[in-house]
Formats: structure tokens, sequence, C-alpha cells
């Protein structure tokens, strides 16, 4: 199979995420003065997009409130640095089983809400991006299952579309993609469509790279995608993903390391990434160029 090296090439930074990883590096933002911060360093360090979660600023445990989101929002579009925004609308979903032996009533962590609340933060805020996991999966993490019936993934897809919000499709494994492309097919999504391509998530598709080129030959040629990988595995998919015809993404979310024994930022991260592209020969596209691309609007909050 011949290249398809992407010369044009943004990179998005996944700021902080909503893993367990506050107390395993000082570097992953909590509050939403940090978050903001460290986007705006990783905008400056060349990522044209900065895709947000929140945190409860004390604990650090992921949250879905929308005075977190607000306060983000609005510190990144005050700061001096233009950068395309990307709010996750991933958190609701979540089922925790209790043991095999009895896996009903449904455990604490189980948080589970309408598609309306899921969003309620992107309509609040307006960033030009939000995310659609497009499918059900089972997480590392013991009986827990992120949750997506294709009735919720209608429901919420056609309220972005409405907004004028553009999602992005996080696809974890391939029957993701199937999805994705009969919502598109039912007018749900607009085409050409968005995908970011989740490799090495425990237990979606696995990071190999016969895997990585099933997923790549299964979006439509005309749509934008992007890929990652996790951990050690971070910077060698910002190559694949370039030479496959894509374009990348990088931080904390997925990865706390820039190398052995050393505790990476975003900023550090989005630049690892960047001399990466480059040195393949492509062009590192800015936030201006990447709304042209995607048809972006660049709005304040409602």
């Amino acid at each position: 199979m011949p290249l398809n090296m992407n010369r044009e090439v943004f990179i998005t930074c996944a700021v902080t995420g909503s893993g367990s990883t506050q107390d395993r590096s000082p570097h992953v933002p909590r509050s939403p003065e940090q978050i903001a911060r460290s986007a705006i360093e990783a905008a400056k360090a060349g990522a044209a997009i900065v895709h947000c979660h929140v945190r409860d600023p004390e604990t650090g445990a992921p949250a879905r409130d929308g005075a977190l989101y607000r306060e983000v929002t609005d510190r990144i579009r005050d700061a001096e640095v233009d950068v395309v925004l990307n709010l996750t609308a991933g958190m609701g979903g979540d089922m925790v089983f209790g043991p095999t032996s009895s896996p009903l009533p449904l455990q604490t962590g189980t948080d589970m809400i309408g598609a309306e609340a899921r969003v309620a933060h992107i309509a609040e805020c307006r960033p030009e991006i939000c995310t659609l996991d497009c499918g059900t999966m089972n997480f590392a993490e013991a009986d827990y299952v992120m949750t997506n019936t294709p009735g919720m993934l209608r429901a919420m897809g056609a309220l972005m579309t409405e907004m004028g919000v553009k999602p992005e499709i996080e696809a974890f494994d391939t029957g993701h993609l199937w999805l994705a492309k009969a919502l598109v097919e039912e007018g749900v999504l607009n085409s050409p469509a968005l995908v970011q391509l989740c490799m090495g998530v425990p237990w979606g598709a696995s990071d190999d790279l016969n895997t990585f080129m099933a997923m790549v030959n299964n979006v439509p040629r005309d749509w934008t995608w992007s890929a990652f990988s996790l951990g050690r595995h971070q910077m060698p998919y910002v190559a694949a993903s370039v030479l496959a015809g894509g374009h990348v993404r990088v931080g904390l979310e997925d990865n706390l390391w820039l190398g052995k024994g050393q505790l990476a930022t975003n900023a550090q991260l989005v630049e690892r990434a960047r001399g990466i592209v480059e040195g393949l020969g492509a062009t590192v596209l800015g936030p201006g160029a990447v709304r042209d691309r995607l048809g972006l609007t660049k709005r304040a909050p409602a």
C-alpha cells in the first residue's frame, strides 16, 4: 500500500482528560485556571486545537460542572493566543456494575444522564468542536462500561448539529466508524465529518499498525481524521498518523511522559509532536487554517 502522507497537519492537545492521572503528575491541571493556562501554553507551542475536560479543583476528580467549563472557556477565549476550542461531551454515560454474581444494582461511580444534560455545557459555552463518543465499550477499569447507545448518539448528534458545533467523532473501534457513517447517511451529522481514531485504549482497537490501518481504511475519503495512542506509543503515532494521511493528537490526557523518568507538560508534548511533523517535511497548521478547512465559526458563548 503506497504512502498517503499528509503535508499539512494540525495538532490537537488533549489537556487533562477524565482519567485518574491527577495524582501521578504535578503537571496534570485541575482548576479551570490551570487547565486554561496549560491549554494556552500548548497553543503557543503549536497546537491549533485544545481538547478540554474539567476536574474538581480540590480533588482533581473528573467533573461535568457547567460553571467550570464556562470558566475554562472564558479564560481561553480571553487569552492573546488564538486556538480552536474543543470541549468533551463524553461525560454522563458511565455504568459501574456490581460483582459478577450480582451485577445489579449499579454501583457507586455510575453517572447516567440524558442527551440534553450531556450537551448542556456545549449549548452554554458554544465551542467550535465537541466530542461524540460513537459507541459503547468496556474500559480497563473493572466492570465499568462507557455507554453510548444508538438512540443516545442520534439525540446528542442532532443537538450538536442544531447548535452549529462540529462533532469530533471519537472512534475506539471499527464498529464506531460504521455507526458514525450511518449517522451521516441519516442526516444526523453533517458531511464531511471529523473523526478522532482512539488507538490502544483498553478494550477498544489495539494500537498495532494493522489495526490502525483497518481504522484508517474505514474512514470515508472526504472526512478529516486524526489519531492518537497512549503512553509510550503517543509519539510514534504522531509519525504513523501523518504518514497515513491524518492529523495528530498529543497531551496529558493520553500520556504523562516526555521520556524515561521525565514527566511532561502539555507544551512539551506539543513541541515534540511539532518537531516530528516538521521533521517529516509537513507543515503545522494554525487555528485559522483549521477553521477554514473544517468550516468552523469562532463565536462567543450564548
